[in-house]
């Protein structure tokens, strides 16, 4: 039986080319990369580069990189510390996040707000998942100090109006002043590293979060971009890695695989999204003929190419899941931080989806190494399952 895999929104297959670039650094070149002697200064060199390709593709200084074991740490590290610095010296914070962020970043807020360290205000989204660029205008006060907006869901694929975000900011902190509180702007920008424009200026992120296994690198590492100047308190300590921010020895494999995985990103983004359109666009067109579904989240285009999100009215999401996994094929229910929860996905009662609807919701999440004939057995498999648990409903 030919696996599918279609739930690349949780992982991908590590590329070959990342795995033959990290494998010398396992064995061969295994020095610790603080080691002043020849073995650790050829690890920090493979260091050094790989935070360059990363620098290169936010188009930002290197030493703006700080690397990490993955975007749920970044998200902590960042968050946390912008507030615990902050709060030092002023008693009365406010941060900003909208309400279908990943769990790395609203549980993040939860805590700082259940401490009482932050005042938090949570953005509503529209039917499409989208945020108002005017709602966070009317929402920001003379005491915010961090707005944190995922630059696309994880679950639906919307793709937040990042760009209007960084430019609002940028407008406060000018009408602010040099003596206000600072307001700083951060993007989890795990989904949308493999596919969208990340130069952090374009952007107008003063912080920046992504993992590696998310685009063809390996799991347990990431990276955090802190713009020069961005004041944060260590989440960690132990040793001073990473410009005292992120104690502990460097995974030089591990940083090495998601250098590379940078690099592949920057140089065939373009054709990778070409391909995977299309395999989109034939997805859709095919589950268009299966009656009472609905497809979830932007119809302007503001969605990534390799994310559907998909509804099937009386026919459960997990039994779709697992049925399809009886046949060889991958897919999901929602995000895998979250996977497991009976209640309907909280994404998608933001958006007003109703339950009967939301419990039926399916995400399949595409990569480049999916293909054209994958949809066709996919299609053909998910019908008979569809119609076996809709006979099957009361």
């Amino acid at each position: 039986m030919k696996q599918i895999y279609f739930d690349n929104a949780a992982t991908t297959a590590v590329d070959p080319k990342v795995l033959e670039a990290m494998l010398p650094y396992f064995q061969e070149h295994f020095g610790n990369a603080s080691s002043l002697h020849s073995y650790g200064q050829t690890a920090q060199g493979a260091v050094d580069e790989a935070r360059d390709k990363v620098a290169n593709y936010l188009k930002c200084k290197s030493q703006e990189i700080i690397f990490t074991a993955g975007a749920t740490e970044s998200n902590n590290l960042v968050i946390q510390g912008i507030v615990n610095y902050l709060s030092q010296n002023n008693k009365s914070l406010h941060i900003i996040t909208s309400k279908i962020e990943h769990p790395s970043v609203l549980e993040v807020f939860r805590f700082l707000e259940k401490q009482k360290l932050a005042e938090v205000s949570y953005l509503d989204v529209d039917q499409f998942g989208l945020i108002s660029i005017e709602k966070l205008k009317k929402t920001i006060k003379s005491n915010t100090v961090l707005v944190s907006i995922m630059y696309a869901n994880n679950e639906m694929g919307a793709i937040q109006p990042i760009q209007q975000v960084g430019e609002l900011i940028k407008k406060v902190r000018t009408e602010r002043g040099a003596k206000s509180l600072p307001l700083y702007f951060h993007v989890d920008a795990v989904q949308g590293l493999n596919y969208l424009d990340c130069e952090v200026d374009t952007l107008g992120a003063d912080a920046l979060s992504a993992s590696g296994h998310k685009i063809h690198g390996p799991k347990g590492i990431g990276f955090l971009y802190l713009r020069a100047g961005v004041k944060v308190r260590p989440v960690n300590y132990g040793g001073h890695h990473e410009y005292n921010l992120r104690p502990g020895t460097l995974n030089v494999p591990a940083i090495v695989g998601l250098g590379k995985a940078v690099e592949l990103v920057k140089n065939y983004k373009n054709k990778n999204v070409i391909k995977i359109k299309k395999i989109k666009e034939a997805l859709i067109n095919d589950l268009k003929k299966i009656d009472n579904i609905r497809f979830n989240g932007p119809e302007n285009g503001c969605q990534l190419p390799n994310i559907i999100n998909v509804s099937f009215l009386k026919a459960e999401g997990e039994s779709i899941l697992m049925m399809l996994d009886l046949a060889g094929i991958a897919i999901s229910t929602g995000s895998a931080c979250s996977s497991g929860s009976l209640e309907p996905s909280p994404i998608l009662t933001a958006m007003g989806i109703k339950p009967e609807w939301s419990h039926g919701s399916v995400r399949v999440s595409l990569s480049k190494f999916n293909s054209l004939p994958e949809v066709k057995v996919f299609v053909q498999e998910l019908k008979i399952a569809i119609a076996k648990l809709r006979k099957m409903a009361p």
